[in-house]
């Protein structure tokens, strides 16, 4: 399930110019549109390009504010508790985990105040017993995959 070196350049290319068409990533590449467009199939069956909308960002959006919320839920309602949170327009991404928590949401808000409103909207589910916050105050290393895409290709190391 790995892919190679042309596959990373590909997604690469898509990465810092989402509006290239396939003709000119050919062009760009090297190598016949039909191979560009077999590429892209492939990486979007199989899962690794999900989707090529824009990347938005909130704080452009108006909301200026990020909080990482750990929310214990009762036994049992998890799908519920999923529903619930996934009908929030602040919740951004929602992920179980380990450890003291249940799950882990990334939300956004207007304001620190606006929090507030978004965070009882969250807990007021009977499904989720408590919930902890942490605000974020920076985010020097933004979400990103291309390092990953790099990684994939290295050639193992030889014994």
């Amino acid at each position: 399930m790995a892919i190679d070196r042309l596959d990373a350049a590909l997604i690469r290319l898509l990465d810092e110019e989402p509006r290239l068409g396939v003709l000119e990533c050919s062009r760009r590449l090297g190598v016949a549109r039909g191979t560009v467009q077999a590429r892209l199939d492939r990486l979007h069956a199989r899962g690794v390009v999900r989707g090529f909308g824009p990347h938005l960002d909130p704080a452009a959006l108006g909301f200026a504010v990020t909080a990482f919320a750990t929310l214990e839920i009762r036994q049992g309602r998890g799908p519920d508790v999923r529903a619930h949170l996934a009908s929030i327009p602040e919740v951004l991404e929602l992920h179980t985990i380990t450890g003291r928590g249940d799950m882990l949401c990334r939300l956004v808000a207007r304001s620190n105040a606006d929090l507030q409103r978004v965070i009882d909207h969250v807990v007021e589910f009977e499904g989720i017993l408590r919930a902890s916050t942490a605000i974020a105050l920076e985010n020097p290393v933004p979400y990103r995959v291309l390092p990953l895409v790099a990684a994939a290709v290295e050639e193992p190391e030889k014994p």
